[in-house]
């Protein structure tokens, strides 16, 4: 049998961090100690695992310990929302090594947009001292529906020109990795989930900004959905409106707010929204707490079908308006069942500017270290050898 078979799976339990040796390896996977010692070799070989140095023993020699080698490969991520970018280079621990943000607007259309990113990852990458051939992969968020198999851009609402576009082949005619495109609110939710809540099984994320989406931490594993549209709150009609009423995003998302506060010829822009409420405006404070009911009536729809522990408010408003999130528990704890709001969290987003390149970062670990992919990464080193 191929001796880096299995390998993916030794890996698993040295991605935690812990220097191992031999012998706690054999006992903790049950492995006979030559299985151990030649995926150990493997992994070595393909630079995934590290000497340690020695622990010290009662007598005899020494024996060595290995690790994980967190610095021998990177990630890039991306995160791309209506007005903003940031790229970032990550280390294996998803810690980020390099990282540039702008304002832009993905209504410029693809091409454009990606340019600039795959501009500034050629460039960050030589900042960080590696090359290509040290990259695992790159992840990218966008703010829209994503088939995730194929990472094209399923009609999103607000990317004119993103439509079925083939993300993944764009990038790869500069990058030569390979790219994994998702809605960014899922990456988020990785991202703030690994950073912030890592000992929580279920978490759901909520980005209330130009649009609104939720992203489903289940069992400690991103719930995608069949297709990858799970979480689509935004279009989630606001329970007690209409029959033809409007869906949470044009209830409760910035531009929302920046129309309901324009009159005559007072035009708020999108941008101001936020500015004009931590200011004290009195129209605009009792509009955000009326957008944080209105999330949170479709949030206590989630809460009953979910029970998640946790429910992280994220985006423009949720991180920084604080009647957002009164808005949401205001009606949550009145709307759902005592058994799943006794020890449930609203909170919001902690990681900063940095969670959603994070997350595209764990999303490529995730897929790229999984044990079979580690397998395949490991025997192609191992014939290059």
């Amino acid at each position: 049998m191929d001796v880096t078979t299995g390998a993916g799976d030794l890996l698993q339990l040295l991605r935690d961090g812990r220097p191992r040796t031999r012998s706690d390896l054999v006992k903790e996977t049950g492995l006979a100690r030559t299985s151990v010692v030649n995926r150990l070799g493997a992994l070595t070989s393909a630079g995934l695992v590290a000497h340690a140095g020695t622990t010290q023993t009662s007598g005899g020699r020494p024996a060595g310990r290995f690790i994980f080698e967190q610095t021998s490969r990177v990630t890039i991520g991306v995160d791309l929302g209506a007005t903003h970018g940031s790229v970032g280079v990550l280390d294996l621990s998803g810690r980020i090594l390099r990282q540039e943000d702008r304002r832009l607007s993905i209504a410029e259309g693809p091409e454009a947009t990606l340019r600039w990113v795959n501009d500034t990852a050629v460039r960050l990458l030589a900042q960080t001292g590696y090359d290509q051939s040290r990259l695992l992969g790159i992840g990218v968020g966008v703010p829209g529906p994503v088939e995730h198999a194929t990472g094209r851009p399923i009609r999103p609402p607000i990317m004119p020109g993103w439509d079925g576009f083939d993300i993944p082949n764009f990038i790869r005619s500069e990058l030569d990795t390979p790219v994994f495109v998702d809605n960014d609110v899922n990456l988020l939710a990785l991202g703030e989930h690994a950073s912030q809540w890592p000992d929580t099984d279920d978490l759901l994320f909520i980005k209330v900004s130009t649009g609104i989406g939720a992203g489903i931490i289940a069992g400690g594993v991103l719930q995608r959905g069949s297709r990858g549209s799970a979480g689509d709150l935004g279009h989630v009609q606001v329970p007690g409106a209409s029959a033809d009423g409007p869906d949470l995003e044009a209830t409760a998302s910035i531009p929302a707010i920046a129309a309901e506060l324009s009159s005559g010829e007072r035009l708020l822009e999108p941008d101001h929204v936020v500015d004009l409420i931590r200011t004290g405006d009195p129209d605009a404070i009792e509009a955000a707490r009326n957008a944080g009911r209105a999330i949170g009536e479709v949030t206590a729809m989630c809460v009953s079908l979910l029970n998640p522990s946790v429910v992280v408010v994220g985006g423009q408003l949720g991180a920084n308006v604080q009647e957002i999130i009164a808005g949401i528990r205001e009606i949550v704890y009145r709307r759902s069942i005592p058994l799943a709001t006794q020890h449930l969290n609203i909170v919001p987003a902690r990681g900063g500017t940095g969670a959603g390149i994070r997350g595209a970062g764990l999303m490529v670990l995730n897929e790229r270290l999984s044990p079979d992919a580690v397998d395949k990464l490991v025997a192609g080193s191992t014939e290059s050898s």
